[in-house]
């Protein structure tokens, strides 16, 4: 397939919190590389970047990757795409292996600039930290030393961090090192509590007769969190490890379209990218044609409302289905804002005056009703934008 034939769309850009750089909402991961040949790679950069896609996710140790990736990319200006780039990955006797070993760690980095053939990565990623020990380890000794030696030097750009665990991405939030969390996000992972055991995220048997209650709160706090600290989410498993797409594994018992997941994603506070998971050009044009999908075809209320037992009832999922407003209030907008105060102690000045930025306000509710009619959640919206009101006058 050509790339000159393949339709460049519009692009929606987000700024990764406090780093200041600017991603594309959709962005391309590492799996899909492996075991690829160097045309197969560069066809599939090349077509990502032909739909806007500006964001790449290397987690990959495998030397044939980081070759076949780092040469499709040099015909790129470097400052044209950004890298997360993982630390301690590393590849052991023909296999990927995680590895805390300082002098590993060094290695395996020093290859990955080489091959990659670039000078810098725009974020240096703390490879899947998933347990309290295993991040204490790491930040309290000399892998965390070194990503700071990088950062000093300008060959990483920014420290990130890997997890699928919500309470830790808390704890790489805290520690106020961290600008970037790659986490695992989708709305089946919404529901699971917080584990250090990050396979039974991908079994099958997780899902089959489970009593769901929602969003696990914590899961909805730490992308409040983020938000108002200013720490990017980027996201991984977006498609659930494809479990979503599957109507007979889904745990909604429909499948999801791609741009439904995406989505979703989009639609939590602090993601800025979600970084797709592709193995060839078609993959690529269903992940990059979120940017000239429509209303209805993102919207995945109908799903998520539909799933067993309501487990998202009461629960604002930010879709915008309430809408069309009488008053012209932007409702999802009004209701993102209130959550992101309520995880707070006060009300930030920012966080108040991007409220107050809005062009109509919770105040103005006349409750006539007609987006609760509309809301596929059965979210009390009456009193929240009462709350609203309370809480930033308006």
């Amino acid at each position: 397939m050509k790339i000159d034939k393949i339709k460049v769309m519009f692009m929606e850009y987000r700024i990764l919190g406090k780093t200041g750089l600017k991603a594309s909402v959709v962005g391309i991961g590492g799996e899909g590389f492996e075991n690829k040949s160097f045309p197969e790679c560069e066809e599939i950069i090349d077509a990502a970047f032909s739909n806007g896609i500006n964001i790449i996710d290397i987690y990959n140790s495998n030397p044939d990757v980081r070759s076949n990736v780092g040469t499709a990319l040099k015909k790129y200006p470097r400052e044209s795409y950004i890298i997360e780039g993982h630390l301690c990955s590393v590849w052991d006797n023909g296999q990927y292996r995680r590895s805390r070993n300082i002098d590993e760690v060094k290695e395996a980095f020093e290859d990955f600039l080489s091959r990659m053939r670039i000078g810098y990565v725009d974020i240096g990623m703390i490879h899947y930290v998933d347990d309290k020990k295993d991040f204490e380890n790491v930040f309290n000794g000399e892998i965390i030393k070194y990503a700071k030696s990088l950062k000093e030097k300008g060959i990483i750009k920014h420290i990130g961090l890997s997890t699928h665990n919500p309470d830790i991405a808390f704890m790489a939030v805290e520690s106020g090192i961290i600008e970037v969390i790659l986490f695992s996000i989708n709305p089946a992972y919404d529901m699971l509590p917080a584990s250090e055991d990050i396979d039974f995220m991908f079994e099958e048997s997780t899902y089959n007769g489970r009593t769901y209650e929602g969003i696990d709160p914590k899961r909805g706090k730490l992308y409040q969190t983020c938000e108002n600290k200013g720490v990017a989410l980027t996201v991984m498993k977006g498609y659930g490890a494809g479990i979503l797409l599957n109507e007979n594994q889904s745990p909604f018992k429909k499948a999801l379209t791609p741009v439904q997941c995406i989505h979703y994603c989009l639609t939590r506070p602090a993601v800025a990218s979600v970084l797709v998971g592709v193995s060839n050009v078609d993959e690529v044009l269903a992940a990059t044609g979120y940017s000239n999908a429509n209303d209805k075809e993102k919207d995945y209320s109908n799903v998520l409302s539909n799933a067993p037992k309501s487990v998202f009832k009461g629960y604002c999922m930010y879709c915008g289905h309430c809408a069309p407003c009488t008053r012209i209030i932007d409702i999802a907008n009004v209701n993102k804002y209130l959550d992101l105060a309520l995880v707070q102690n006060s009300v930030p000045d920012t966080l108040k005056n991007h409220y107050m930025l809005l062009e109509h306000h919770g105040g103005e509710c006349i409750e006539c009703g007609a987006c609760v009619k509309n809301c596929p959640f059965g979210v009390d919206i009456i009193g929240k934008m009462k709350q609203a009101k309370e809480l930033f006058g308006a």
